[in-house]
């Protein structure tokens, strides 16, 4: 990193920097001098003058990006505020930032440049205003950052009170500075408590649920009709079960704006206190675990106790690793440059609620700021957890989380990690919990298709053999990946019989795929059986294949299995019993060491870590390795089970092959849920604003809502409930189907998109039904939308997530996104920062074998139209979030069947116009509706 430009001593700094100050859009730049000039200039002029003195800027790669520079040094203010402000975030962008401070909202480059040193000044006042203690630990890490190059370190020493180069003057020990990254050192430790008694049977009535519901919402809120008899119809599923194996369950709808949330957690929170258990809250998306967790200070205003009444839970891959993250810091000695993003970490290590790092309160743009390896590399990805054996076991944040949700009253987690819990009989949990409330519950079906699945690719398997034998001597790479023997060998140390059977799988592990296996792949050398099968798969795939040449992922039916791949199939069959025989005796020893006299013996940490190897082994490698097997021998048989649909792949991004292999899908992957979780519990509500079709038909859209659920499986029918939106979607929205746009002609498209989002003045969030269109369409139209003073931001443009891109979205009210499947089901952005949704094109569900299966199973015709209809729903559903929200939809396609119509709300009038009638209704009804 390169040294401060400014000579003068440190610990005579005050304030922000005396340098220019940048704002880069996507068609100019601007450049604040110190004195107050302003200039326009071009990228060359910028990379010259920054080489001299770095500028004030916000999110230093963006702008580089805009300007075309491979580099830009300078004085990064994300960089400051992830600083002094760890575990909070705020928009990347100048505006957020101010609105971040409380400073007025930026509009034109010269006001967002003007705003940059204010918001420096500030943040840098702020580390001043700390107490002595927080200090000292800020200036610990900042000394060494500064010492590495890090350009704000000597004004963040400055602030805090402290110099750079005499801090032992100052009362700084430099052997502090060395110690200040160890942030592990200052977390406190998890103690243990006495295993937790099964929950009691004391039911909730539909009364009380409507008395908590009350008191939550307080005495001065207006009463919701809606809203209370969803609460009392929750209480429903809060009684004692009649019959094993035979949950009592409920489907409820529950339109926008009925407050749905706060319905369920008035029963669910008060049946966990009345018989002290856990009530799980499972979503599908991160945005509701937040949304969920941030209603329940009404429930808990005070913080302590929502700490342990409340906790958010995910997989272990969710998590900062402090094993990991002291690596990291060991490091640095030798990678000096990495000094940034470590020092940023311990900041945020030492002032985050739990480690979450996806979703959390982990700033999602910090990633894209210092480099994923010693951010988001920082996690358990992998599964490398050595449990006790872990010198961080005490404090780490994984144990923590899950200490927490064994005693906690509320568990806000996943889709996915409910189900992977669940079929490992209660996995880290102990336990499995009796009652769920699903929400997000149209999403169930695709969540279990993802959990129950099997992927016989080059990727999987890929990463089996890292998690058994570690890194190959060739890879570089940021994690431990010490394999099996590094978990196992101290456990085992003592019999050669086990020692034996690790030492057979390790051998075995190597017919699984080595590093550079893609390149072996793509030119027919494959290396072990495992690779064999690959290359007979791509083969006989791009042989079957009328889609060869196309750059996207290509499939085909399995059988006839040609010559070679049969004869692939059979060795990688006998391959994969090789390793399976090894392992299943390790993880049937382990376990009988638990049960044995000697484990009677085991202290409690040892037991604890003999159990979590014996999972791992059963979801890492067990059972993956036997539905492999089973899928290797349905192929050999050339017959799929009726269950099943199995398919061939070849896996591509932008034309370029990532991966390949067997595939095998349910046709129905709610019924393994349905047995794995539903049965196991005594009562479960399933929930959305969109669970039933639009057909029209009452019956038939509750039994696409029962399909999709799962509750079909179910032996008795569950209970349903529907609950109407309070908003007035005729007078609140707008529907137009543009009949005069050529959806396949994308410069018609593309102009169609900006003239829309130039009527609604910004506020516009435009659909794609493919990432190549959003693409196009993004490059034609930035530009001039800039020119317009309209900022425009796209998924898989922009290298941001998806969740850093919609509070961009959010906080600046006339900025334009650009997104797919995740930001239509994702965006919850009220008021005017959201007026104007434009869909490119009828969503109807992606051709593939899968589909093709499932469409024959639901219905043919009828599936196709309610999958649709879901997306319609969900799409629309963005537009209003509040009672004084107004909103336009338009879709971009002139062949959109009026069967679809029931997407939309009753009584929404769908108007089918040409762009300019559209464009001429928009503004007039948008400028009408805007507040004055």
């Amino acid at each position: 990193m390169s040294e401060s430009p400014h000579p003068s001593p440190p610990g005579q700094m005050a304030g922000a920097p005396p340098t220019p100050a940048l704002v880069a859009g996507f068609t100019e730049a601007l450049w604040l001098s110190p004195e107050g000039e302003i200039e326009l200039l071009d990228r060359l002029e910028i990379q010259r003058r920054s080489a001299k003195s770095p500028p004030l800027l916000c999110h230093a790669p963006a702008t580089a990006r805009r300007l075309d520079l491979e580099r830009l040094p300078a004085f990064d203010l994300l960089e400051l505020f992830a600083f002094v402000r760890p575990a909070r975030s705020a928009a990347p962008t100048p505006r957020g930032l101010a609105q971040s401070l409380g400073l007025p909202s930026p509009h034109s480059l010269e006001e967002q440049a003007l705003a940059l040193p204010r918001v420096a000044g500030l943040l840098l006042a702020e580390l001043g205003a700390l107490e002595q203690k927080t200090k000292r630990e800020a200036a610990d890490i900042a000394w060494t950052m500064a010492r590495n190059g890090w350009l704000w370190g000597p004004y963040v020493l400055s602030a805090l009170g402290y110099g750079q180069d005499r801090g032992g003057d100052q009362g700084l020990d430099p052997a502090r500075h060395r110690s200040g990254l160890q942030v592990w050192e200052r977390l406190g430790q998890w103690s243990e408590h006495a295993p937790e008694q099964p929950p009691g049977q004391v039911p909730v009535s539909p009364d009380e649920a409507r008395q908590r519901l009350a008191e939550m919402l307080g005495e001065d809120a207006e009463p919701r009709r809606q809203q209370s008899d969803y609460a009392a119809a929750a209480a429903e599923v809060f009684q004692p079960r009649e019959v094993p194996d035979q949950p009592l369950s409920l489907l409820a709808e529950a339109g926008t704006g009925v407050g749905k949330t706060l319905g369920y957690l008035a029963p669910a929170s008060l049946w966990a206190e009345k018989n002290e258990g856990s009530v799980w809250v499972s979503t599908f998306t991160r945005n509701l675990q937040q949304q969920i967790d941030g209603e329940l200070d009404r429930l808990y205003p005070d913080s302590a106790t929502k700490a342990r009444r409340v906790v958010v839970r995910k997989g272990r891959e969710n998590y900062l690793c402090l094993l990991n993250f002291e690596e990291a810091v060991t490091q640095l000695a030798a990678r000096p440059q990495e000094t940034l993003a470590v020092g940023l970490m311990a900041r945020w290590a030492s002032a985050t609620r739990d480690g979450d790092m996806v979703g959390g309160d982990f700033p999602g743009w910090l990633p894209d700021l210092v480099g994923r390896a010693r951010t988001l590399g920082l996690t358990d990805r992998r599964g490398e957890c050595i449990f006790s054996a872990c010198p961080h076991y005490s404090r780490c944040y994984i144990e923590k989380s899950i200490r927490r949700a064994r005693r906690a009253r509320i568990v806000i987690a996943n889709h996915a990690l409910v189900m992977v819990q669940s079929a490992l009989g209660g996995g880290d949990e102990g336990r499995l919990p009796t009652r769920f409330v699903f929400d997000e519950g149209h999403h169930l079906f695709d969540a279990a298709d993802s959990a129950f699945s099997a992927h016989l690719t080059g990727l999987e398997t890929r990463e089996l053999r890292r998690w058994l034998l570690g890194a190959d001597a060739s890879e570089r790479t940021a994690g431990r990946l010490r394999g099996l023997q590094r978990r196992l060998e101290d456990i085992i140390v003592d019999s050669q019989e086990d020692l034996e059977y690790l030492e057979e799988a390790l051998r075995a592990a190597r017919a699984l795929p080595a590093a550079g296996w893609h390149k072996r792949v793509q030119e027919s050398q494959p290396q072990g059986p495992l690779e064999g099968f690959l290359v007979a798969v791509r083969q006989q795939v791009l042989a079957r294949s009328d889609r060869g040449g196309d750059p996207y992922s290509i499939e085909s039916e399995p059988f006839p299995l040609n010559h070679d791949l049969a004869e692939a199939a059979q060795r990688l069959l006998d391959a994969l019993e090789n390793l399976q025989h090894p392992l299943r005796h390790l993880a049937g020893r382990l376990a009988r060491r638990l049960n044995d006299e000697e484990g009677e013996e085991l202290e409690s940490e040892t037991r604890r870590r003999i159990d979590s190897l014996i999972r791992s082994l059963e979801r890492r490698c067990l059972l993956p390795l036997a539905a492999w097997a089973a899928l290797l021998e349905s192929l050999l048989d050339e017959k799929t089970p009726p269950d099943f649909v199995d398919f061939l792949q070849v896996e591509r991004i932008d034309g370029r092959d990532f991966d390949m292999g067997a595939h095998r899908h349910f046709i129905d992957p709610t019924a393994p849920l349905a047995e794995s979780v539903y049965r196991k519990a005594h009562g479960l509500m399933i929930t959305s604003a969109t669970l039933t079709d639009g057909s029209g038909e009452v019956e038939e859209d509750w039994a696409a809502a029962e399909a999709r659920s799962g509750a079909t499986h179910l032996e008795n029918p569950a209970w349903r409930a529907q609950m109407p939106s309070p908003f007035d979607y005729p007078a609140q929205t707008k529907v137009f189907i543009v009949n005069d746009v050529r959806k396949d002609d994308l410069d018609q498209v593309a102009a169609a998109y900006r003239a829309l989002f130039k009527a609604s003045g910004g506020g516009a969030l435009g659909l794609f039904t493919a990432i190549s269109r959003l693409r196009a369409v993004q490059q034609k139209i930035v530009g001039q939308l800039e020119e317009a003073g309209l900022a425009l931001y796209a998924q898989h443009v922009d290298r941001l997530d998806t969740s850093t891109l919609v509070e961009i979205f959010r906080a600046e009210e006339d900025s334009c996104l650009l997104g797919t499947d995740a930001v239509r089901d994702g965006v919850d952005v009220p008021g005017r920062a959201l007026r104007l949704i434009v869909f490119d094109r009828v969503p109807w569900p992606r051709p593939s074998l899968v589909h093709k299966a499932r469409r024959e199973h639901y219905g043919k015709k009828r599936y196709d139209d309610m999958l649709t209809r879901l997306r319609l729903k969900q799409a629309f559903g963005r537009l209003v979030r509040r009672a004084e929200d107004h909103g336009v939809f338009v879709l971009l396609d002139p062949m959109m069947p009026s069967r679809l119509l029931g997407a939309f709300p009753q009584g929404v009038e769908v108007q089918r116009c040409g762009l300019a009638d559209a464009l001429a209704q928009t503004r007039a009804f948008l400028d009408h509706s805007t507040p004055r």
